[in-house]
């Protein structure tokens, strides 16, 4: 029997990919998308999968619109991966950011118990939770205290709570997975990772001088959002559910970040090209991520494939060759 997903976010990095792996498996996708006059549907066609998807329209802040694709979709699995997720617009949007990241959330939970109790539930949660705590060895795992150290954080960090109580009080197949950065050539252009090889593709092609960037000296777990993705398919196949956390196990500065970049456009004085305006500050600075993903690789079998170097390398001249052409 062919299984069905209800994929929500679908048209988002992650979305994209997740379809495209589980299009690959024989799975009928169903994607939840808000409804709007122009949808942007340039992730699912950068993967050439727009077509091989239905989709449903609703709002994560409207109970009865999830009621509806649950009763039309009859998902085996559910991926919710619809979020605000820019950190740095959660500041300026709080309030949104915890209706959708949330009670959004929220609504999807108790939708399930109601509809569909026997369907698994994959919650897309975020290193960003953790904040600035850390291991004695300076990682964290699926037991470190959690402190966020923004609106966006602590808007997933209550779905977090909520999906483990709903799956410990009502037996919901219910998995999170902590996902630290992840990125790939179709992450949105806000995100620091993408802003600096697009960047770098503009610089190359003339059509920028610069880039500005906030504080350099801040540090991430970097890994191929196409990866991750499979991480999140593997929770739901176990006959138990759980949370894992999802990462390389090693992090990087902005700086490496952008001398890696700059390298493989054949530049070697990047410096010169990056401006810092404090307006990209964060009011409250998240200083150092790094996870251990030994859970993961030991109870799913997963760990990253593709390693940094090649990560950039793939975002860097998938830029370049869009800023040639254009």
């Amino acid at each position: 029997m062919t299984k069905r997903a209800l994929i929500t976010g679908i048209t988002g990095q992650d979305g994209a990919y997740l379809s495209k792996l589980l299009i690959g498996k024989g799975y009928s996708v169903f994607g939840f998308i808000s409804r709007r006059v122009n949808q942007n549907f340039s992730n699912l066609d950068y993967l050439g999968i727009t077509n091989k998807i239905e989709y449903v329209f609703g709002d994560m802040t409207d109970l009865a619109s999830i009621n509806h694709a649950i009763r039309v979709s009859r998902p085996n699995e559910i991926y919710n991966l619809a979020a605000m997720s820019f950190v740095g617009l959660s500041w300026q949007e709080p309030i949104y950011t915890s209706q959708v990241n949330s009670l959004g959330v929220l609504n999807l939970l108790e939708s399930m118990k109601d509809i569909t109790p026997t369907s698994k539930l994959y919650q897309a949660s975020t290193s960003e939770m953790f904040g600035n705590s850390v291991e004695k060895n300076g990682t964290q795992n699926e037991n470190t205290q959690m402190i966020p150290r923004s609106p966006y954080g602590f808007s997933k960090l209550f779905a977090h709570n909520a999906v483990r109580n709903y799956r410990e009080s009502f037996g919901i197949f219910a998995c999170s997975g902590i996902l630290f950065n992840h990125e790939s050539p179709i992450r949105g252009l806000e995100f620091v990772t993408r802003k600096i090889t697009d960047g770098v593709g503009q610089i190359i092609s003339g059509k920028k001088k610069f880039i500005e960037l906030g504080n350099l000296e801040v540090r991430r777990d970097w890994g191929f959002a196409g990866d991750y993705v499979e991480a999140m398919w593997l929770m739901l196949q176990e006959k138990k559910p759980d949370d894992y956390v999802v990462a390389t196990g090693k992090n990087w500065s902005i700086k490496e970040l952008l001398s890696v970049a700059f390298k493989y456009a054949e530049i070697k004085d990047w410096e010169k090209y990056i401006k810092v305006n404090p307006l990209f500050l964060r009011p409250a600075e998240l200083v150092t991520l790094k996870g251990d993903s030994s859970k993961a690789k030991r109870v799913l079998g997963w760990s990253p494939k593709t390693s940094f170097d090649d990560l950039i390398k793939l975002m860097v001249n998938e830029d370049i060759m869009r800023h040639s052409i254009k």
